[in-house]
C-alpha cells in the first residue's frame, strides 16, 4: 500500500499568512561550530504550513487543538479532485458528487501547484470553500475537511462565516495541504497536530495511506 505525505515542507522561504508571525529556522547549536550537538531553533505561528484549526481559533470557549479526538484525526478519508474549479467550492458542486457515508474530505485544487515552487509569493486568489458548501457538509455529518492552501476561507472575508460554520459544529479543519500527485479516491488519513495545550491550532504531519483489500 502506497503512503502519501501531503505535508508542506517548511523552510525560511515558505509563504505564511499576511500578518502572521514570520517563519524562522536557524541553527542554535552546531557541531561544526564546536558545540556537542546540533540544535535547531524554530520561530513560527501555529498556523504555519500544514496545520489544524481548533474550534477556539474562532469560537470563544471552544476546544483547543490538544482536545481534538484522535478518532476524527485518524480514519477513512476521501480526496476530491476539484482542480477544474476556478474560484471556489460551493454547494452546487458538492451536490453532484457521491458523498454517501463520507465523514472526512480533502479538497485537491489548483492551489497545490503553488507549494511546488520555491520563493512562491502569497496568493490571494486561492480556491476556498463557500459558506453554503460548509453548511452542506455539516448537515451531512462530515467531521473533518482539508484544503490545499493556508485558509479554507475566502481571502479577507471579514466575518469568517465558513470557519464559524465548521468549527462551531465541531468540524476539524486542516489547511496548507499539498495534494500534488495524490489521485482522487479513498484513503486512510492520519493527521496528528503538535499537542499544544489550549492552542487555537498547531503544525500537523498529514499522511494518506492507500486502502488495502
Amino acid at each position: 500500500m502506497k503512503t502519501y505525505d501531503v505535508t508542506v515542507s517548511l523552510t525560511n522561504q515558505t509563504v505564511t499568512w499576511p500578518g502572521d508571525p514570520a517563519l524562522s529556522i536557524r541553527s542554535f547549536k552546531s557541531m561544526a561550530r564546536g558545540d556537542r550537538s546540533n540544535v535547531t531553533q524554530l520561530e513560527m505561528g501555529a498556523h504555519t504550513g500544514t496545520h489544524i484549526d481548533a474550534p477556539v481559533h474562532f469560537e470563544p470557549g471552544g476546544a483547543g487543538v490538544d482536545e481534538l479526538s484522535l478518532d476524527v484525526l485518524i480514519g477513512p478519508c476521501r480526496v476530491l479532485d476539484l482542480t477544474d474549479q476556478k474560484e471556489r467550492v460551493d454547494r452546487s458542486r458538492l451536490e453532484r458528487l457521491d458523498l454517501e457515508g463520507v465523514s472526512r474530505i480533502l479538497f485537491k485544487t489548483r492551489n497545490s501547484d503553488w507549494w511546488n515552487s520555491t520563493n512562491e509569493p502569497f496568493h490571494t486568489d486561492f480556491i476556498y470553500l463557500h459558506l453554503d458548501a460548509a453548511e452542506y457538509l455539516v448537515a451531512r455529518g462530515v467531521k473533518l475537511v482539508g484544503i490545499d492552501y493556508l485558509s479554507i476561507e475566502k481571502y479577507k472575508n471579514p466575518d469568517h462565516p465558513t470557519h464559524h460554520a465548521l468549527l462551531r459544529n465541531g468540524v476539524v479543519i486542516i489547511e496548507g495541504l499539498n495534494l500534488t500527485g495524490v489521485p482522487a479516491g479513498d484513503y486512510e488519513l492520519i493527521a496528528l497536530p503538535i499537542r499544544l495545550k489550549g492552542a487555537d491550532g498547531a503544525p500537523t504531519r498529514v499522511v494518506l495511506r492507500e486502502l488495502g483489500d
